[in-house]
């Protein structure tokens, strides 16, 4: 058993100096999962890699005791954590755009149009990863692991405990279905 093992076992028992260490250690982890998060979203979200991985980590605290038996099992829910951030984000500031109480003075209409656009497409997906997840939720897991968390497709296998061909399957339905209702 690895030390990060032995560590996400040891938080998932509520040992909170284990989570600390554990997170500390898979840093560099989440720190790629959180690069490949944003290279997909471009500019559609004002986080930078440093601020994904920082409020991951406080879900993560906010979410109480989690058990993680292994560190691909970690890193799978991470990415799902990555996931909700950046909706939850464009969400927010929709709600502010709609009436919220940030008074909002747009220089370039263009720009406004531009990142209306992009959010509607998050929230889009976001949808359609929904409808995705009610109808086979391992298809969905497997959309959020590689699209969203970046994790290759033995990293995945791992997490869900399947084989690199059924990742493989379960990511090609994946795409059929979700090009299908995005269209």
């Amino acid at each position: 058993m690895t030390e990060i093992t032995t560590l996400l076992r040891a938080a998932g028992a509520g040992d909170p100096a284990a989570a600390d260490r554990a997170f500390a250690l898979l840093y560099a982890d989440l720190q790629r999962l959180a690069h490949s998060r944003m290279r997909r979203s471009g500019d559609m979200t004002l986080l930078d890699t440093t601020a994904l991985v920082h409020e991951s980590y406080l879900r993560f605290h906010g979410a109480g005791d989690l058990d993680f038996s292994d560190r691909h099992h970690f890193l799978a829910y991470a990415s799902r954590v990555m996931h909700t951030v950046v909706v939850d984000l464009v969400r927010a500031r929709q709600a502010d755009r709609r009436g919220g109480d940030v008074v909002c003075v747009t220089l370039d209409t263009a720009i406004g149009d531009s990142a209306t656009r992009h959010d509607d497409e998050i929230l889009r997906v976001h949808e359609a990863m929904s409808d995705l997840a009610a109808t086979d939720a391992r298809l969905a897991s497997v959309v959020e692991m590689r699209y969203f968390g970046g994790l290759c497709e033995q990293e995945i296998a791992d997490a869900l405990g399947v084989t690199e061909r059924t990742v493989q399957r379960d990511w090609q339905k994946a795409r059929l279905f979700l090009s299908t209702v995005l269209r």
